[in-house]
Parts: structure tokens; sequence; C-alpha cells
């Protein structure tokens, strides 16, 4: 496996590193990655008779399922990594995964690790058809255009799909090929008459339109393209507006439209009949959460906002036109959710040892100072609203800061099995908003006995 390695060499606090490490895809499983000990450089800051007390523990969260990390820190895949599944339509396939560094049983920072999973050339452009007709009229003037179906390809990289289009026919015919870029980043193709149509002389041209990516070596496909001199559907639909900026706050009901799209088109009769869809380029998830009216263009909510996912979505929506072959135009909505709501806080905790929901175990031998459990918070509001502190009283255990909204629990005096075999503990989130809103997270510790 091909594999790349570099180091942030911004240093975000005292217990966190950032690495990144850049594979290929479509690799056998358990191809070695890195040695997080020696590219973290906490290998060489310990000394010689040091470093065999170096341990790594994978913290519990996404990801466990794609990587593999040993004791003394090699990074392994568990599966081959593919881009097209893993990331879908981003400019970068990133994976990160958490990893807590030990000296012997004393915790030494978390280390943030970023696995950017390159994409390679293994999809060939498609074309929805591989044959299209098309209608030009003899008394068509040079200019005019017909609109064909771009290509699309399944990789997620950059390069590799991005699509250049040429046209291939006899040098006599009066026939051009046109590449317009949409506000998604997709084609916008045309065809375009160069020059003057008889068809008493000639009723019918075929040619090719070749749509080939970026990759190396790129990869081609074919779209056939016939065209008929006959009267055709020749305008596509027009936006009142290419980008629409919405602000919605996240009560806003059901019912009422939060923006409605306006596109016209010049044509008559079914050709100039508009109808309004999601682009394929707008997010599953985002389809989940807005309803579109197909024949008014008005954009309605299908369930609640949610702040913390949808702050700010875009969303691209396709006017099309009832004609055969269809036109169509792509406009953006900007949504912004607005909170009007005082949140309380979330609490996310990970274990250090295996877990299952709250419950975690350690040993009555662990000793004080051990990391046990990594905690996050969070509160979707803003300004005071947004601002949370933690706490956690208990004689054995005790809450310390690694930075904002950051924090990590580690044991405050030994644990003896025989006086206590259960440790329940609860961790108090509060915000400084008016009212103040708090949450509690209650967690349990089962103390495993040692032979002592």
């Amino acid at each position: 496996m091909l594999t790349y390695l570099s180091i942030i060499l911004a240093f975000f606090h005292c217990c966190y590193n950032e690495l990144i490490y850049v594979v290929e895809e479509e690799n056998t499983a358990n191809p070695y990655i890195g040695d997080i000990a020696e590219d973290s450089g906490l290998w060489d800051s310990l000394k010689h008779h040091e470093r065999h007390l170096l341990t790594f523990i994978q913290l519990q969260q996404n990801g466990r399922h794609l990587f593999n990390i040993t004791k003394p820190g090699k990074m392994f895949t568990v599966h081959p990594l593919d881009a097209e599944t893993l990331c879908i339509l981003e400019k970068q396939c990133i994976h990160t995964i958490n990893v807590a560094a030990h000296k012997g049983k004393q915790f030494i920072k978390i280390l943030k690790i970023k696995i950017i999973i390159e994409d390679i050339n293994d999809h060939w452009p498609r074309f929805p058809v591989d044959h299209i007709i098309l209608q030009f009229s003899e008394m068509d003037g040079q200019g005019r255009r017909r609109s064909i179906p771009d290509a699309t390809d399944k990789d997620v990289g950059s390069q590799n799909r991005l699509i250049t289009y040429k046209l291939k026919k006899k040098r006599n015919y009066p026939f051009t090929l046109q590449d317009f870029k949409r506000a998604d980043g997709t084609s916008h193709l045309d065809i375009v008459l160069e020059g003057k149509l008889d068809r008493e002389i000639k009723a019918v041209y075929n040619f090719e339109v070749i749509a080939e990516d970026g990759g190396n070596p790129p990869k081609q496909t074919i779209l056939n393209v016939e065209i008929n001199i006959l009267d055709v559907n020749d305008n596509s639909p027009v936006f009142s507006q290419r980008i629409y900026r919405i602000n919605v706050n996240d009560t806003h009901p059901k019912h009422k439209a939060i923006v409605t799209l306006s596109a016209y088109d010049f044509d008559i009769g079914n050709n100039g009949e508009i109808s309004y869809y999601f682009s394929p380029i707008t997010s599953e998830t985002l389809t989940k959460y807005f309803t579109l009216n197909r024949k008014n263009g008005e954009i309605l909510l299908s369930t609640n906002l949610n702040l913390g996912k949808l702050d700010t979505s875009k969303i691209f929506i396709e006017a099309r036109d009832g004609g055969s072959p269809s036109l169509s135009s792509t406009a953006v909505v900007l949504v912004n959710v607005v909170s009007e709501a005082n949140n309380a806080p979330r609490i996310d905790v990970k274990f250090v040892s295996k877990s299952s929901r709250n419950k975690t175990v350690i040993s009555e031998g662990v000793e004080t100072g051990s990391f046990i459990a990594y905690v996050k918070v969070s509160d979707n509001d803003v300004g005071r609203n947004g601002e949370v502190s933690c706490r956690l009283q208990h004689d054995n255990l005790q809450l310390k800061s690694l930075s904002k909204n950051k924090y990590k629990v580690v044991i405050k005096k030994p644990v003896d099995r025989e006086k206590q075999k259960q440790i329940e503990f609860t961790i108090v989130c509060e915000d400084e908003g008016s009212p103040s809103l708090k949450t509690k997270g209650h967690f349990s510790i089962q103390v495993m006995d040692v032979n002592d």
C-alpha cells in the first residue's frame, strides 16, 4: 500500500497532537499504515530504557471497524478501503480516530489521527443514456443550441471525477459542443449550430460526444448523438435568481414554505411547462428535512430542524421543462438555521476500557492518576447560552480539563474491591444561559478483583 505521512506542526493543546496519514483505496485488508509512536515523536521524547513502556489505545468511536492499532502503536487497516463508499462527493475522504498514549500506566496525551483515503481512478464516466436524438429546425440560425445530458463519474477524487468533453464528427458537420459549469459543479452541455441547415439536402446527422475523466491514465465513455432536422424545444428554464439565501428559525412550522423558487421558459405548451426537482448532487440527508413542491417550487419542512446538523445547508434545485428531451437549469438555496431556544448541553463519554452503554470496568490495582475516560461536551447555542462548565464529585474519581469542552476522568485515590465493588458517579454539565440549563450523565464502573 502506498502510504504518505504528514505531521501537523501546530500544537493545539498540551494533550492533543495531530497526525495525518494518506493511503490509497482498494488495497487488501491489514496493510501497514504507519508507526504512531515514531511519527508522533513520542518514541524519541522518551529515554531509551523507558521506550518499552510506551503503549497506545484507540478510544471507542466511529471508525473502529476501519483501522486497528496495536499496543506498541503500529496502525493497520481492517478492511479494504473504498473511497466511493466511505466519502460520497467530498473533496477529501478523511476519517478521524482518537488514540490515548500511555507510559506504563501513566496517561501522556491524546493523539488525533486523520487518515486521508486517496481515490484511485477505478470508475469510468457514464452518460445516463448511450444514444440521444436531438431535433433542429432547418429554419434555425447560427448559435441555436440543444442540451444533451452530461456524464457522471463515481470516483470521489477531484481529479479522477473531473470530466472533459470533446466532439468527434465529420469536418463539414455544422455543429460544435459547448460546456457550461452549473452552480453544483456539474456540466451543462449544448450542441450548438454553427452553420445553415437544409433538410432537403441532409435530414439526419450522427456523431459522438466523448467524456474523459482526469485520471492517469484517463477513462472514456461515448454518447452517440443523432440530430433530426425538425422543429423542437429549444429553450431551457431560467430561474429568477441563481442563488437564494434564506434564514429559517428552528421553530419554523412545517406547513409554511421557507422559500418559493421561480423559473420561466420562453417555450409554449409542454416545452414551456416547468417542474421542480432536487438535483442529484443534493445530499440525501437534506431531502429528509425538506419537501419540494414540484409544481410551484415551494420548499417546506418535512421534519423539525436540527441546529447541530443543519446550521447551514446547501440545496440544489433543478427546473425541468416538459420537452423531449427535457431541458433544465439549476439554482442553489442556502439555508441558514437560526436557533430561538436555549438548549441543554450534551455529554459524550468514551471509556478507555471496554464499555457497554454507560458502564465499564477497571481493576482494583489501577494507580492514582490513571486515565479512564475521555469526556466531550457540546451545546448548539451561541453566546453565554453555549458556554458550558462540567463537574464530577466522587472520592475516587476526578474530572480534569483538557481544553474547552473537553475533559478526562482520572483515578483520584486507590480503589479497593473488598470495600467497593461498584463505583457510581455523575458528571454534571451546565451552561451559562438565562435560565441556566444542565445535563447529568450517570455512569457505572465495575471494580475487578486482583489477588491481593
